[in-house]
């Protein structure tokens, strides 16, 4: 049984790809910050069958918080399959350029950024041993600087100073790592799932089930999947890659 840890996972995207993985026969560990949500989630998938879920108490933004709940995980297997850094916060608004200042970034920086950059680390032990370890890491749209600097873009200019680059970033940050652990077999990409119904977007936007099928897609990728690429639902017709 494959095994996989997705962050930030009790409820919308994360929730429904644990669902869909689980349904795939993985075993799940649901990171959740807040435990007795994640242990809800836990009885809510127990319901519809799915056995082999587990809550794990994990803040990324706390690096005890991480190292804790690698300890817990290592102690139930010796290999983690998969990593899906979904965890992520949009920050206070408004985000205007002008006037987001250097705590707010930082604040969601140090979610959407450096908090994915703690997990895959704390986890590197347990994912090298896979036959083919996979890196997710949750991606936008809005990260986009070629779409952000498009006039025609429809969404453009979207004023999200904070989270917008937070996800620039991470894009950045997967390319230099998917190259650094190419030799050792690992697939390691950027996914947006796309604007999706959620309480982050409003509930504006497509199916969670849609966005989380998108997500398992490159969960599940082989030894002969892409890595260091970005991959978007929102690209346009007749793309398989999307513009950074």
């Amino acid at each position: 049984m494959k095994h996989v840890l997705i962050t930030g996972a009790n409820k919308s995207i994360g929730l429904e790809t644990a669902r869909l993985l689980a349904q795939q026969g993985y075993f799940v560990y649901l990171g959740c910050r807040d435990l007795v949500k994640g242990q809800q989630a836990v009885a809510h998938l127990a319901e519809a069958g799915l056995a082999h879920v587990e809550a794990v108490q994990l803040d990324v933004c706390d690096k005890a918080s991480i190292q804790a709940a690698a300890k817990t995980i290592r102690a139930k297997t010796s290999v983690l399959d998969v990593l899906i850094n979904n965890a992520g916060v949009l920050g206070a608004m408004p985000q205007n350029a002008l006037l987001t200042g250097p705590d707010q970034i930082r604040e969601v920086f140090d979610t959407n950024f450096f908090g994915p950059i703690e997990v895959t680390l704390a986890f590197l032990e347990l994912l090298e041993p896979a036959p083919v370890p996979v890196i997710v890491n949750i991606t936008s749209g809005l990260a986009s600087l070629t779409l952000q600097s498009d006039p025609t873009w429809i969404h453009a200019p979207y004023k999200l100073a904070a989270y917008g680059p937070s996800k620039t970033a991470l894009n950045a940050h997967t390319v230099f790592l998917a190259h650094e652990l190419r030799a050792k077999g690992f697939k390691v990409n950027a996914v947006d799932p796309g604007q999706t119904a959620t309480d982050f977007t409003g509930h504006q936007g497509g199916a969670v089930t849609d966005a989380a099928q998108f997500v398992v897609h490159y969960a599940t990728i082989g030894a002969d999947g892409p890595t260091g690429k970005y991959f978007s639902r929102d690209a346009p017709a007749g793309e398989t890659e999307s513009p950074w």
